[in-house]
């Protein structure tokens, strides 16, 4: 296993500066957000100039650029015309892979936000379309999709996920396996997840957290719960309740020696954690005294 720093954790660095700090607390990884506007992510026009700067900036201080994350979710959209165009940005990244050297691209599996619940087969058999067609686009370019254990979308718990992966059918869309978002949105426990949906885990997130008392889980966004909805803290790797002991003890018995990506929410939640150099690294540091 291998550990990876995320850019979600380092929204007051550039990309480069994030590279350097990876390097300097001792990860040999990284996964970069891509979304327009974030200080520490790839614009989604992904240009060959932004991506020779992040590529050399990689090459020069030892760090594998891994994975790949942008925000785009409605792959199950019933309007062709919206569906297309999210396919088009995740092609996209699929090519900025190829140029840096990134085996991986984080993927929501569709987008039921807000709620919306209607038409869930229709849906279904949208997002089973769209990645059926990335999955092909992905192989080209020797990269591999992973659909994330997400709230408010098609693949929130670990049986839902293991489903569609099944559905898909495709070699190239895998399953990347988030304990702390099964737990928080009160899906399965570490045992039953592993069991559920290991054999298609291809890139792992690690991150930790500690509920707050009496608080229901909502949210009507994909990419993170609204700051008053929340019903936890997240906290430093191994300063919460998730029992990363057990976790990784167990998917290294069932075969798994990929990616461990510290999924440091810094950008959602400042006021929670530390800056990266401090909260980043005492998270890297535990995980190597369990790996």
């Amino acid at each position: 296993m291998k550990i990876a720093g995320h850019t979600m954790g380092t929204p007051e660095y550039t990309v480069s500066e994030a590279i350097r700090l990876f390097r300097d607390i001792g990860i040999h990884g990284a996964e970069i957000v891509v979304q327009d506007g974030y200080r520490s992510g790839i614009s989604c026009a992904c240009s060959i100039e932004e991506l020779d700067t992040v590529k050399k900036t990689a090459k020069e201080n030892g760090i594998e650029i891994c994975c790949l994350t942008p925000y785009n979710s409605r792959f199950n959209e019933l309007d062709d015309a919206v569906r297309q165009s999210e396919i088009e940005c995740i092609c996209r990244v699929i090519d900025a892979c190829d140029y840096l050297g990134a085996r991986f691209i984080r993927i929501y599996g569709g987008n039921l936000q807000a709620g919306d619940y209607d038409n869930l087969a229709d849906r279904r058999a949208k997002l089973v379309e769209s990645m059926r067609f990335l999955g092909s686009r992905a192989t080209e370019k020797h990269v591999t999709l992973v659909i994330e254990n997400h709230f408010n979308t098609m693949a929130v718990s670990a049986s839902e996920c293991a489903d569609l992966i099944r559905d898909i059918d495709h070699s190239a869309v895998r399953i990347l396996y988030d304990q702390a978002n099964l737990s928080f949105t009160g899906k399965e426990d570490y045992e039953d997840a592993i069991a559920i949906q290991q054999e298609y885990v291809a890139y792992m997130h690690v991150k930790d957290l500690v509920f707050k008392e009496g608080v229901t889980f909502t949210s009507s966004e994909v990419s993170h719960p609204e700051e008053s909805k929340r019903n936890v803290f997240t906290r430093i790797v191994g300063e919460g309740i998730i029992k990363w002991p057990e976790i990784l003890d167990m998917v290294k018995q069932r075969g798994y020696d990929g990616w461990l990506s510290l999924e440091y929410e810094r950008r959602w939640h400042p006021d929670d954690i530390p800056d990266a150099s401090i909260g980043m690294k005492k998270s890297a540091d535990y995980l190597k005294t369990l790996i």
